[in-house]
């Protein structure tokens, strides 16, 4: 898994450089994808599959005490012992050089880079495996995020505020998912999950329908990319409530199989080449406000985002519709439960969504995007949410913040 600083899939699939006008459809997607219970004992085996004999992990200190001994005996049959190099919780370019340049000095000579822990820990190790020119093995612990499975990492800065991102020309060569840590893990991650995998219907058909709009990697969505994006919604809506009822009694059930794969693959694929849109860009626009990103998961933001987008779109009925299950579900429907109270917040939320206005993101949708319809439809957004929790009430939200 390599890459340079300034590789992007989009200078290849839009074939702009070539001349041409319309790109051509692609899809890309993991090479290996395994799910189910009890699967990080059998990691070694997996590996086989890569293959590789001498990986190394990249994990944080509390992943580390939680899952030391599971991983040992997961690779006990590997040709050296792992190594595991502790990721210090942010994936920014300073801790990504740093955990390359660590690993670096080590004195066995590394042929994949394992990942294991939430998003951030995940997509840090995409990167490290560049640098190390290595494949990237990804073992999520949480299923709060699309990150696992897409050629790209988030990166942030120092602070938490979302930067840009980094792609690479080889997907992970293995995706390995143990559902029985997914259902140990906080069910507020899960839930997150479903907000991330509820966007990818509508962000990805936003850029189907639009003729100037495209997928991450540069190309247009494929019919493959369309339907996996709209199965993954369908899944979380209706498998999403038995999933995270399993999920708060420690259960690993047919729902919460289902739902993990839709945050973890059908939303990776789905994302990555069906496309992301102005959900993902209101999220990023929160990110800016400090309390926000300190208290609140990517998904719990990209919910409100999406209620955010289609309100842009004026797909009202939508808009309520997804607002009345994200109230069912526990994720946020109107700003307050972002801790965002307009009176105080209003001034620096207004000038984070002027800012996201004019990214590029927003360039997919359908209509011209300004800072003032984009603030606009937030706030109809906000009073769509609240209509919603007033009807459905807010248990499910505090039941994940308690």
């Amino acid at each position: 898994m390599t890459a340079g600083p300034d590789y992007t899939p989009k200078t290849i699939f839009s074939l702009e450089e070539r001349g041409r006008e319309t790109p051509p459809f692609g899809l890309i997607a993991p090479a290996r994808y395994v799910q189910g219970p009890g699967l990080l004992d059998e990691l070694g085996h997996f590996l086989a599959l890569v293959p590789s004999r001498r990986p190394a992990v990249l994990i944080s200190a509390g992943g580390l005490r939680r899952h030391r001994e599971q991983l040992l005996a997961g690779l006990g049959a590997m040709d050296s012992e792992p190594v595991f190099e502790i990721f210090e919780g942010q994936c920014c370019l300073s801790e990504i050089e740093r955990a390359a340049a660590s690993l670096r000095t080590r004195d066995v000579s590394f042929d994949s880079l394992i990942a294991v822990g939430g998003g951030k820990c995940l997509d840090a190790g995409k990167s490290v495996a560049a640098r190390l020119e290595v494949p990237a093995v990804i073992c999520p612990t949480i299923a709060s995020t699309d990150a696992p499975c897409s050629a790209l990492s988030v990166l942030y800065s120092d602070e938490g505020i979302v930067q840009g991102g980094e792609f690479f020309p080889d997907s992970p060569a293995l995706v390995l998912v143990d559902s029985q840590l997914i259902a140990a893990a906080p069910v507020r991650y899960l839930v997150a999950g479903m907000g991330d995998a509820l966007a990818t219907r509508y962000e990805a058909r936003t850029c189907t329908r639009n003729p100037a709009g495209r997928s991450v990697i540069g190309g247009r969505p494929t019919v493959a990319a369309q339907a996996i994006a709209e199965q993954c919604a369908q899944t979380v809506f209706d498998d999403g409530i038995a999933a995270a009822e399993a999920a708060f009694g420690g259960e690993v059930n047919a729902a919460l199989e289902r739902v993990i794969e839709a945050n973890t693959l059908l939303s990776g694929i789905g994302f990555e080449s069906g496309g992301v849109t102005g959900a993902h860009a209101v999220a990023g626009g929160f990110t800016h406000l400090p309390h926000v990103r300190a208290r609140y998961l990517h998904g719990e933001m990209v919910a409100m985002g999406l209620l955010a987008q289609l309100a842009l779109e004026q797909s009202e009925e939508e808009c309520a519709q997804v607002a009345g299950f994200c109230a069912q579900i526990g994720l946020p429907t109107h700003l307050a439960q972002l801790s965002l109270e307009l009176d105080r917040d209003g001034a620096a939320l207004k000038e984070a969504m002027a800012a996201i206005a004019v990214s590029p993101l927003m360039d997919h949708e359908p209509l011209e995007v300004t800072p003032e319809n984009t603030w606009a439809a937030l706030l109809r957004a906000d009073e769509i949410g609240r209509a919603a929790t007033a009807a459905a009430g807010d248990s499910a939200y505090r039941r994940l913040h308690a």
